[in-house]
């Protein structure tokens, strides 16, 4: 009866969202309880913005494609009201369709046309994506590339009356994707390629006029180069701009005529504060009159689902449209959400008596959503950001931080526990991230009111063999640091139960290990990981819990919890795998704890990336229960 109260009480049916699960299973996506409030409208991973007067009622609504899971679908946000400023605010979504990659709007005589890879999709507010029209042979321009992501788009490019095509197409042959930093960290693979190409309308069929110059040379942005031909500066013809993989607009003036079009060398788009840039990576921008003031603004898709109107203001300087800095567009108060990637760890980390969030995510940042009634059926607030000295937190990887290098700058996967590591009575919170050095802040302020200062590196107490590290890594830890493989968590815990927190994590070769802490000359030290959890279904000499075999890229990524699960007194593990992976604790040999793998929690798949588990207890009833972040940056309640 109480789970029947919790999902009555907090939450709404989950498939209406795009999320299915087998129906024995009670899976539950936490939402907020007030829903007259506002939060960033957003999806999940990945949001596609295709923008446009669904319901015919005379105002734009928002459809937005979510290719990732668990939040997989097109999504009709629908206008519903408006701000005091006159913004408007959507409704919570409905799911119109499932994902689809590659989509892209464009606007033909004031109607909305729907284009995927080489093809129209008809009448699609009506049919959505059943009704493919061929339009252009893909392959001939695909295979010329290894390329992730293609746009199609409509335009009358040459003011002749008939719709051309136009096809940005990234190109990552040269960049690869993995370790190709040297010994100095520089990337010597080559850059991330973008190219737009003509295909003009000829009598009905599609010839291809070859690559879009712009100073008498292709244009060449950094991947995903997402097309919009536009009158962006007002003087009559039509100008480009374009996306990126990372943040960055390239604008490219039109120099030519309406009919015979000549772009100049690309810039990037600037304001008042510097390079227009978004928050995060892979974003997804449509040119359009959003606000109705007959400029042409923009409104872009992020990679963590929200979505951001940037106002075109009609000043010009220097040749170039100026652009306001991006606002997040608002939605009815729906779903709990914490960018992507999310990273929860349960604490009460205001000590008023009910369990907070502290999260990390695929941004960087560190996250605080308080427990506002420590129900049954919490409700949270709007999840803020932590500051350490006064900064906003955010931990990103820069040119050479990321074995997958620099197309990944601005992300940081900060995953994190919540523990009192110097012993002084109050939370502090212990890091890892994208970097694979494990970090910590210190707790400067009070139990109830807790103020964070940076204090670098854990410190570990090495021997003579030296400090390990990654063996793809291309830097090296200095004295004392702890550099393990990234984007996986540090959890800090009392493993031995001596007084002190020790730290239990993946080491540098994927095993997990027990870093423990001991007091040297007054200070506290990590002594070298030991390797002492062993696989029940290893074979003898070859039963070391490793949780990764990967390399480089593909090392790290996991995210675990200690709990009794079972009840049987002793502590088990979960780890993130499609969803939540079970270690059971079979007991002690010899001082190694020695694991069985039970398999999956659930059978619903909530990872294509990762999930992280930890565990609450909002019923006070003493027993562990599940709360999932996923890889959309939502988070679900598994009752035990």
């Amino acid at each position: 009866m109480k789970l029947k109260r919790l999902i009555h009480c907090l939450f709404l049916t989950l498939t209406t969202f795009g999320f299915s699960q087998s129906a024995d299973e009670k899976l539950i996506r936490l939402q907020y309880k007030d829903t007259t409030t506002t939060k960033d409208l957003a999806v999940g991973l990945w949001a596609n913005p295709l923008p446009m007067d669904y319901d015919q009622d005379g105002d734009l609504d928002l459809v937005i494609s979510c290719t990732d899971v668990p939040f997989n679908g097109t999504f009709l946000f629908k206008n519903g009201s408006k701000d005091q400023n006159g913004n408007p605010i959507f409704d919570a979504p409905v799911k119109i369709g499932d994902g689809m990659r590659n989509v892209a709007i464009s606007y033909v005589d004031g109607e909305p046309r729907v284009l995927g890879v080489g093809l129209e999709y008809d009448n699609f507010r009506r049919y959505g994506y059943t009704r493919p029209v061929g339009l252009y042979q893909a392959s001939e321009l695909l295979d010329l590339y290894k390329e992730r992501f293609s746009d199609w788009k409509y335009v009358d490019y040459d003011n002749d009356g008939d719709m051309d095509l136009i096809v940005g197409i990234d190109d990552w042959s040269e960049y690869g994707w993995d370790n190709a930093f040297n010994e100095k960290g520089e990337w010597t693979n080559g850059d991330l390629r973008g190219y737009l190409y003509l295909l003009t309308n000829d009598n009905g069929k599609y010839r291809n006029d070859g690559k879009i110059l712009a100073g008498d040379k292709p244009i060449d942005v950094y991947g995903n180069t997402t097309p919009n031909i536009a009158d962006f500066d007002g003087d009559g013809d039509l100008d480009i701009i374009c996306g990126e993989f990372v943040d960055r607009f390239t604008y490219f003036e039109n120099t030519g005529s309406r009919e015979n079009p000549t772009y100049a060398k690309g810039r990037f788009l600037v304001n008042a504060s510097g390079i227009l840039e978004m928050d995060l990576e892979m974003m997804r921008p449509v040119a359009l009159d959003w606000n109705n003031d007959n400029k042409i603004d923009l409104v872009v898709g992020d990679e963590d689902g929200r979505v951001v109107f940037i106002e075109n203001t009609g000043t010009v300087k220097d040749n170039m449209p100026i652009f306001m800095s991006p606002i997040y567009i608002q939605q009815k108060s729906q779903n709990l959400k914490f960018g992507a990637l999310v990273t929860p760890f349960s604490v009460d980390w205001d000590d008023d008596g009910d369990e907070d969030l502290i999260c990390g995510n695929s941004a960087g940042y560190i996250g605080f959503i308080e427990n506002l009634d420590g129900s049954e059926t919490p409700d949270f607030k709007e999840p803020v950001y932590l500051e350490a000295d006064g900064k906003i937190i955010r931990i990103m990887a820069g040119e050479s931080g990321s074995i997958q290098g620099p197309a990944e700058r601005k992300w940081g996967y900060t995953t994190l526990t919540v523990a009192d590591w110097d012993g002084d009575g109050l939370k502090d919170i212990v890091l890892n991230s994208i970097f694979g050095k494990v970090e910590w802040y210190r707790n400067i302020g009070t139990k109830t009111a807790p103020k964070l200062t940076k204090m670098g590196g854990v410190k570990v107490a090495w021997d003579k063999s030296g400090i390990p590290k990654p063996k793809w890594n291309w830097w090296n830890p200095e004295k004392d640091e702890l550099a393990t493989q990234w984007r996986t968590t540090p959890y800090a815990i009392d493993w031995n139960k001596d007084g002190l927190m020790d730290l239990v994590m993946l080491d540098h070769e994927g095993y997990l290990a027990f870093f423990e802490r001991f007091k040297k000359r007054g200070r506290l030290y990590l002594k070298p990981g030991q390797r002492i959890f062993k696989n029940a279904d290893g074979s003898i000499g070859n039963d070391l819990l490793r949780l990764t075999e990967r390399e480089a890229g593909g090392s790290g990524r996991r995210k675990i919890e200690f709990t009794d699960w079972d009840g049987d007194g002793d502590l088990d593990l979960l780890a993130n795998s499609e969803n939540i992976e079970w270690y059971e604790n079979v007991g002690e040999t010899n001082g190694n704890t020695i694991f069985k793998k039970r398999g999956n929690l659930v059978n619903t798949k909530l990872a294509g990336h990762t999930t992280s588990p930890t565990v609450v207890d909002w019923d006070k009833d003493g027993k562990p229960n599940l709360l999932i972040g996923a890889e959309d940056g939502h988070f679900y309640y598994l009752k035990n």
